[in-house]
Parts: structure tokens; C-alpha cells; sequence
């Protein structure tokens, strides 16, 4: 389960690079406007890297299928680390030193994690009424990030719409592992799972599209790399009844993980913002 969550990680690196790139080509929009996926689903270079993104979403369903959710998408955020290699091979330089440390860093902590949390799957197939709760929050705070953004500038618009669309994603793979839970024929996916999942992922998409036009790619995508675990651990407890280990060593060295995380992530978003 882990190698194929890394390999949709790895493909997921790879799509958003060449989503940047091409939403840099763009007139810059200040918050989400659909005008900008119109524009983008005339670029080449955007639709080139649908072909790794749909590869990503196939791992990741299978992933999702085996492990529970608060294993898979902490796994998943190795794709920030993977971007920053990435990056690099594209525009032909060789990696910095900070680069490198910030994949060290953010390595180390997401094996910490996945020793130290012995996430324990749930329920395969949640009740409707476990969704209203979290998905309730989940939009509030959605909302309110794309407001916040409208005020700011720079990487700092870019840092919060990506954890806005970090927290769509987070909410999509939850809906993408409670309809695979429930898969047992084409007749299991007419259900009101599908259509909002569908509505989530466009918002989403759009979220990140206009984030990636604030600040370097790392900026970002650093964001949407930290908000996605974290909403889908948080999902997965609420939702999927998954188990954390709680006892207090181990609650100790998740936060220090947690934290090594973050620090991974903030070196590469500080790599990125210097170039």
C-alpha cells in the first residue's frame, strides 16, 4: 500500500509542475475565477500533465482501497518533496543544498509518522449523517480562506488558497474511499457520493490553478501538502472511525513528527521563495 501511495505521490509531483508552469503563462487572477480553467484547457502544456495527474488518482484509489485514510495521504505529501527535485530537473540546474535538506527532513518525518501512529482502519462504508459535521466545517473554512486571500498578495495569497485547495483535496480522497469502500458494480456509484465529489474536485482544481499563480511553485504547494494530511487524518477519525496510537510516548513523537513535517516543508517553501 505505502510503495503505491509514493507512486502516486511521484505523479502527483510531476502534474503540478507542469500545472504551474502553465498557469504562470496566464493572466493572474487575484482569487479563483473559472475564466482561468478556460484559458488553461486550451494550454498543452496544462493538459500534458492531466496524463500523470489521472495516473496519480488511479494509485491513489488503490491505495485508498488497502490502507486506511490517515496512513495514505500523509504518505501523499512526500509529493512536495518529490516537486522539489522535479522543479529543478526541468528548468536544467542542479539541486541546492536547502533542497536536498528539505527532502531529508520531510522524509525522516513522514517514516516517523507512519512507525509512530499505527493508524488502525475504520468503517469501509460511513452513514451519510457522519459526513455533515465535518464537511460543514470543511466548506466554512474553505470560504473563509478564499475571502482572507482576496485581501492578500504574493506567496502569501498563493500559501492560502493552496491550503484551501489542500482541504478540498483532503475531502475529495475521503469521498474517493468511502465510494471505493462501496464499489460492487457501476450500480454502486449512483449515489449523491459522486456528484459532490465531482463538485469538490473542480473547486479544488480551481483553488490550485490560482494558487500556483502566487509565488513559486514550493509556495503553494507546501501548503497544500501540509492541509491535505492533516484534513484527511482528522476525516478519517471522524468519519471513518480510523484509530491513532494515543498512548504517550507515541503521541510525543507524533508531534515532534508532525513537526519535523513541517519543517521540511517550510525549507522548501524558503528554498523556493529565494529563486
Amino acid at each position: 500500500m505505502i510503495p503505491i501511495a509514493l507512486a502516486a505521490a511521484f505523479c502527483f509531483a510531476l502534474a503540478s509542475a507542469l500545472h504551474q508552469r502553465a498557469a504562470k503563462q496566464q493572466p493572474q487572477y487575484r482569487v479563483p475565477d473559472p475564466r482561468l480553467l478556460f484559458r488553461l484547457v486550451r494550454s498543452r502544456l496544462w493538459l500534458s500533465g492531466w496524463i500523470p495527474d489521472s495516473a496519480g488518482v488511479a494509485l491513489q484509489v488503490v491505495a485508498l482501497r488497502l490502507g486506511p485514510l490517515a496512513v495514505v495521504q500523509p504518505v501523499m505529501a512526500s509529493g512536495l518533496f518529490m516537486a522539489v527535485l522535479i522543479e529543478a530537473a526541468m528548468i536544467r540546474r542542479r539541486v541546492a543544498a536547502r533542497d536536498l535538506l528539505a527532502v531529508a527532513v520531510g522524509v525522516a518525518g513522514l517514516s516517523a509518522f507512519l512507525v509512530l501512529a499505527d493508524a488502525r482502519a475504520g468503517v469501509a462504508a460511513p452513514s451519510p449523517g457522519a459526513w455533515i459535521v465535518p464537511a460543514s466545517c470543511a466548506a466554512l473554512v474553505i470560504l473563509a480562506g478564499v475571502l482572507v486571500a482576496y485581501r492578500l498578495t504574493g506567496a502569501a495569497r498563493g500559501a492560502l488558497l493552496g491550503m484551501a485547495s489542500g482541504l478540498a483535496f483532503g475531502l475529495a480522497a475521503a469521498l474517493v474511499k468511502d465510494v471505493a469502500g462501496r464499489y460492487h458494480g457501476l450500480a454502486s456509484l449512483v449515489s449523491w457520493r459522486v456528484p459532490v465529489l465531482v463538485v469538490i474536485v473542480v473547486v479544488g482544481v480551481l483553488l490550485n490553478q490560482t494558487a500556483f499563480q502566487h509565488g513559486r511553485l514550493a509556495a503553494p504547494l507546501a501548503a497544500l501538502t501540509l492541509t491535505d494530511p492533516v484534513a484527511s487524518v482528522i476525516i478519517g477519525v471522524t468519519v471513518f472511525q480510523e484509530t491513532l496510537a494515543v498512548d504517550p510516548v507515541r503521541v510525543v513523537g507524533l508531534v515532534i513528527a508532525g513537526g519535523t513535517i513541517a519543517a521540511g516543508i517550510w525549507f522548501a517553501a524558503g528554498s523556493s521563495a529565494r529563486r
